[in-house]
């Protein structure tokens, strides 16, 4: 195992998806939101965004996966997530999750967090806490 890199403030890190209608319909299955501006099409073409989207938590989940396995990664225990959502993602947009250290005090680290469409246009923006181990044995397997 590699020795721990230390994580220092403008560390940067992301992750980037195609969402398709199998991710919406499992996320759906998994979380049992079934609203209709997800899943059914006719029902969301009335709603403001005129087709179906995605779950806004499917979207900010590429978050999790950033600080999860990339920056702080494995190890990393989620402390805190702000989350703003301010633009719809649409079944085959491709976004792409950011986390930028913000802050970093002792073992807690402060990222600011974003998750962007393929034109670069934010979709949520926000902030995440996260508490950094830096033992190898709790960070076992994370390649760090």
């Amino acid at each position: 195992m590699k020795e721990y890199q230390e994580i220092k403030t403008g560390d940067r890190a992301s992750v980037s998806k195609t969402l398709t209608e199998a991710d919406v319909y499992g996320f759906a299955g998994i979380c049992g939101d079934f609203n209709p501006v997800h899943v059914d099409e006719t029902a969301a073409a009335r709603t403001p965004f005129g087709r179906r989207i995605c779950h806004g938590m499917l979207s900010a989940s590429f978050i999790s996966t950033v600080l999860g396995m990339y920056l702080p990664g494995p190890g990393s225990i989620y402390l805190e997530q702000n989350v703003k959502f301010v633009a719809p993602v649409y079944i085959g947009d491709t976004v792409t999750a950011c986390a930028t250290v913000s802050r970093v005090e002792g073992d807690i680290v402060t990222l600011d967090t974003a998750v962007y469409n393929q034109d670069q246009k934010a979709v949520i923006t926000g902030s995440a806490r996260v508490l950094v181990r830096k033992d190898p044995e709790y960070r076992a397997g994370s390649g760090k």
